[in-house]
């Protein structure tokens, strides 16, 4: 059988074109990934300059001022200190807990960011059931803990593993309560449809002043969930020494720092998205997409002052969690687990009803 040289080229070609195409079908999944990675860690250095500078100046004291113009770089200092530092290992824990629990509560923390729409449409997966999405990979961070506490073979560290599963379970209820509320309100769990449901009346229509109710619990359970004071029982230094994190050191613990940050900047875009507005913020009667001509001059202009709009309401957010931090005490564990089951979860409930109530008699 005689084969042409011209079929032998069209061949090469056919295949060079193949190639190419598989390069640049990996290089359009790993831009964005790498985009993600790149912007939530110069947002968490950020969030943790923040919280130094405002605690300081609630304690009249000097913040951080020489890892960098203003100690904007002692975050960075930190983390590189604490990757050098050495990994010691309980001789009597389980090691293949105490190793896993660090990256369980990391990973499931950061494929919250997938759902989340940073801008106008721009979001690395629009789920129909995005925000549940969120609630059910959010719920996987305290069997990281209680992994670590349990794998530590520390009495302080499983206290705190079970601290931190007990307080998961108390307030992702009342926390999945209010999604549903939003999800009824915007008829879709999408986070872009729940962000473009709120742009029809400018900020008027923002879900803050349909839901106050559910904004209040939200904000509860989300500072609970992210294990913030007055919610800390899991760490509770004055009682747990460092809670389930205590037989840590070096990059272990520099992982569970991360993820302590990396909940708190994922909530306050959730807060942001569900009640807020998310990317909208307009007069009443005019979108965004008509004040900036974002479907027009999405490339130019739209989407990163979209990008702008939705940082800038995650960031106004961050002064409460970080004020609360260094001015109330911490609740004892009864306290915390009745606030929730007692007091949250039948307020959450009844929001829901009378939520499906309007939305029944509307229609």
């Amino acid at each position: 059988m005689r084969i042409d040289m011209t079929e032998i080229q069209a061949i090469n070609s056919f295949s060079t074109l193949e190639f190419l195409n598989e390069v640049y079908g990996l290089i359009w999944i790993l831009v964005p990934i790498f985009s993600l990675i790149l912007v939530i860690t110069i947002g968490v250095l950020v969030i943790v300059w923040l919280e130094r500078e405002i605690s300081a100046a609630i304690q009249q004291r000097i913040g951080p001022e020489y890892a960098g113009p203003l100690g904007i770089l002692q975050a960075l200092a930190d983390g590189i200190k604490l990757l050098f530092k050495e990994d010691l290992i309980p001789s009597r824990g389980d090691i293949r807990l105490f190793s896993i629990g660090p990256s369980i509560a990391v990973i499931s923390i950061i494929l919250s960011y997938l759902v989340i729409p940073f801008g106008y449409r721009l979001v690395l997966v629009d789920l129909s059931m995005g925000v549940f999405l969120w609630i059910a990979i959010s719920s996987i961070a305290p069997i990281g803990l209680l992994m670590s506490g349990y794998g530590s073979n520390n009495k302080y560290s499983f206290l705190g593993g079970l601290r931190a599963a007990a307080q998961s379970i108390s307030y992702e209820i009342p926390l999945a309560l209010c999604v549903l509320s939003i999800s009824l309100l915007s008829n879709s769990s999408s986070t872009v449809d729940i962000v473009e449901a709120q742009s029809k009346y400018g900020f008027l229509g923002w879900n803050l002043w349909r839901q106050p109710i559910g904004f209040i619990v939200f904000l509860i359970s989300s500072l609970a969930e992210c294990e913030r004071l007055p919610f800390d029982l899991p760490e509770a230094e004055e009682e747990l020494v460092a809670g389930y994190q205590t037989e840590y050191s070096g990059i272990k613990y520099a992982l569970f720092y991360l993820a302590s940050y990396l909940n708190l900047f994922v909530s306050s875009f959730f807060l942001t998205v569900l009640y807020l507005g998310g990317w909208d913020f307009s007069i009443p009667y005019i979108s965004i997409t008509e004040l900036f001509g974002i479907e027009r001059i999405a490339g130019i202009f739209g989407i990163p002052i979209s990008i702008f709009i939705t940082l800038a309401k995650a960031y106004l957010f961050m002064f409460i969690p970080i004020a609360t931090r260094w001015t109330f005490p911490r609740m004892r564990i009864d306290q915390l687990l009745n606030l929730g089951w007692k007091f949250l979860l039948p307020i959450s409930l009844g929001n829901l009803l009378l939520t499906t109530s309007s939305q029944l008699v509307s229609l």
